[in-house]
């Protein structure tokens, strides 16, 4: 596929972006029933946007399982406090279903954290570094990939925030929430194009 959009954004151009923001609802589980409750919820539909956090470590060599879990549609955020509620094992079934598009970024980073909890075969899962090579976009970040796009800044101001902490801001939550939504907004718009590009060509 020819090139449709600008390779690369430059850090000083996109700091001077607005910043963009989840308008949608943001829900937190906790516990097992509010789990399956929402997994239920989520495995009708068919594409989701998808994201995970753990708490930092400043520790040479040391890293820290999953914690939250974000999964959104194009209006509702889940996120799922998956070590404190010890849940993890209810999305299995979800992350394993070929049949819903789980759109992510640096998946492999995501697997390998998920797999210190629990042993999954992932399946139906989108990486966007490699597909949005596709349409000539070089950087990888999910900032940059959605500021080429949207000419709007992620903020990764909350990154390095404690995701284990007994209750999360609404920081906490609006950054989580936006990096899985970002995601999808990004698939749904590239997947837009092409389609619109090949009834161009079918013309």
């Amino acid at each position: 596929m020819t090139e449709m959009f600008r390779p690369t954004i430059e850090k000083t151009e996109l700091a001077q972006l607005q910043p963009a923001q989840f308008e949608g609802t943001i829900i937190v589980i906790q516990g097992e029933r509010e789990a399956k409750k929402a997994v239920a919820a989520l495995m009708k539909e068919k594409v989701l946007g998808f994201d995970t956090e753990t708490r930092p470590s400043f520790a040479k060599g040391k890293s820290n399982a999953v914690c939250l879990v974000q999964l959104s549609t194009e209006s509702t955020c889940f996120l799922f406090r998956v070590k404190e509620n010890n849940c993890l094992h209810i999305l299995k079934p979800l992350f394993e279903e070929e049949k819903i598009l789980k759109i992510g970024l640096s998946l492999k980073d995501d697997f390998h954290a998920i797999r210190k909890q629990m042993e999954f075969n992932p399946a139906g899962f989108v990486d966007l570094q490699p597909y949005v090579k596709e349409f000539g976009i070089e950087d990888n970040s999910l900032s940059k990939i959605y500021a080429i796009l949207f000419n709007m800044r992620i903020s990764k101001a909350q990154r390095l925030t404690n995701w284990e902490a007994d209750f999360l801001t609404d920081k906490q939550k609006s950054y989580a929430a936006l990096d899985a939504w970002a995601a999808l907004r990004i698939y749904e718009e590239l997947e837009g194009k092409k389609s619109e590009i090949n009834s161009k060509q079918n013309i």
